[in-house]
């Protein structure tokens, strides 16, 4: 199993209205330079989208908020993972965590088509540390 970890910070923030206001911040965020390395959309409700954005250089991102008052909640850290695809590829990370006491609350992955895949893992504050060492961050 060939695969890098990484520690990553993620920010949330809510989107309200109308059906293009997400491509609306996703575009802001893009023309401020704001590279994302993920990103999640989950439906809240009828009229709000709550988006994860997960970029890479955090710094940026806060300030570009700040000025364009975006109301963000974070930083909290997860796990990306990164690497290539193997059949029990996930099975054997979540073996790691889980001897190392940490249990992930969520995760999300994706392949690439190519061989390779993207993994984030979320944990909880107090496990956090526990999941990177088992996973040799």
């Amino acid at each position: 199993m060939s695969a890098s970890v990484r520690s990553i910070d993620y920010y949330t923030t809510t989107v309200h209205d109308t059906p293009d206001a997400a491509y609306r911040l996703l575009e802001a965020l893009a023309t401020s330079g704001i590279n994302l390395l993920a990103f999640n959309a989950i439906p809240v409700g009828l009229q709000a989208t709550q988006l994860v954005l997960f970029p890479e250089n955090a710094e940026l991102l806060t300030e570009i908020a700040r000025q364009r008052d975006l109301d963000l909640a974070g930083p909290s850290r997860a796990l990306l993972i990164q690497g290539d695809d193997e059949l029990g590829t996930l099975s054997r990370l979540h073996e790691k965590l889980v001897a190392a006491g940490a249990h992930p609350f969520a995760s999300s992955g994706v392949t690439d088509g190519r061989g390779g895949f993207g993994y984030v893992v979320y944990l909880r504050k107090e496990e956090y540390e526990l999941a990177a060492r088992a996973l040799g961050l």
